[in-house]
């Protein structure tokens, strides 16, 4: 039997392969972010650490998804759109609670489980550069939420540099507003793209779209 081939040209047994591979890299990376951020007091660290099971959500969800209709899988988009702000609220509600009294997190522990971040990530964005929009709204989620995710990286290593220097915690609770902001325009983006869906759904129903 030949393979499923998605509109676009693109085999939808590669692209579940493709989603498969980055979930279970960011599993597996998230036990040991989080174990490291929590050695480490680091409040960036530890939402993104959260960030890797949303990642790994969200391509078990196309994995699972893909071959729904195109109406339902608008609907699992608008359900990637809210997953998204999950660690951003995770990092505010941490966040304030150490305003009173902020704790510099250790800065080399942070390094290192930053660049390995940025390793995952990176290789997770390059598997899913390709066929972001071969899932519609659910694979454009996946591959935003892993290219911010390397700026993040970026941004925790540069915190810790500043921590080094100045041996304040305010860095750290800075950052955590600067990832909010970030997941909302990811989320704002992939909102966006599973409202066309919605739309096209209608349009391909014959429903009036209003």
């Amino acid at each position: 039997m030949s393979a499923t081939v998605h509109p676009l040209g693109i085999d939808a047994r590669r692209l579940r392969r493709l989603v498969l591979v980055v979930a279970l890299l960011n599993f597996a990376y998230f036990f040991v972010e989080f174990t490291v951020a929590l050695g480490a007091g680091s409040v960036s660290l530890l939402a993104d650490s959260v960030d890797f099971l949303e990642d790994t959500a969200i391509n078990l969800l196309i994995f699972v998804a893909l071959g729904w209709p195109l109406a339902r899988r608008a609907l699992m988009g608008k359900a990637m759109a809210l997953a998204i702000l999950v660690p951003a609220t995770v990092a505010g509600v941490e966040a304030a609670r150490r305003f009173a009294d902020p704790v510099a997190p250790e800065v080399l522990p942070v390094v290192l489980a930053s660049l390995g971040a940025i390793v995952v990530n990176g290789t997770s964005g390059w598997l899913l550069a390709g066929v972001r929009h071969a899932g519609g709204s659910l694979s454009r989620a996946a591959f935003l939420s892993a290219r911010n995710d390397v700026l993040v990286n970026v941004a925790v290593i540069g915190m810790a540099v500043v921590t080094l220097w100045t041996s304040s915690g305010w860095p750290d609770l800075v950052l955590g507003c600067a990832i909010i902001l970030i997941a909302l325009h990811a989320a704002w983006e992939v909102w966006e793209v599973s409202e066309e869906e919605r739309l096209a759904a209608k349009a391909l129903s014959g429903e009036e779209i209003g």
